[in-house]
């Protein structure tokens, strides 16, 4: 018997009791992938970048651009991710447009996700 054969459950269930409590309180299958979606936008180290910089400051694409050593095009592609993605929001000021996190939680993920590599 292989490995692999030796992993796999034979059997209907064993803990209908379990089952019945975990499937009880599952989200939807539209919200697991929204929030797969969500983490497709921490894949890109690019983003990562600017969303490590955001925590920090809000800041204009401008900025971005020479912190990052990048075109002000890739800032700009890049933002228009995460703005989609509500990761990022952005505040016009005069002819500037300065672009912040959307609001704590998306640090909260991003702090987090530092503790985790960290651990």
């Amino acid at each position: 018997m292989s490995k692999i054969e030796q992993l796999t459950c034979d059997c209907e269930v064993i803990h209908e009791d379990v089952v019945n409590r975990v499937k009880s309180t599952m989200p939807d299958s539209r919200d697991f992938a929204d929030l797969a979606d969500l983490y497709k936008m921490f894949a890109d180290s690019t983003r990562v970048q600017i969303l490590w910089a955001l925590s920090k400051e809000a800041m204009c694409v401008c900025d971005l651009a020479v912190l990052l050593n990048m075109t002000k095009s890739a800032i700009s592609h890049q933002l228009k991710s995460l703005r989609l993605s509500n990761l990022v929001k952005n505040d016009k000021q005069g002819k500037v447009v300065y672009y912040s996190l959307a609001d704590s939680h998306v640090k909260d993920i991003f702090e987090k996700g530092f503790e985790h590599i960290h651990e």
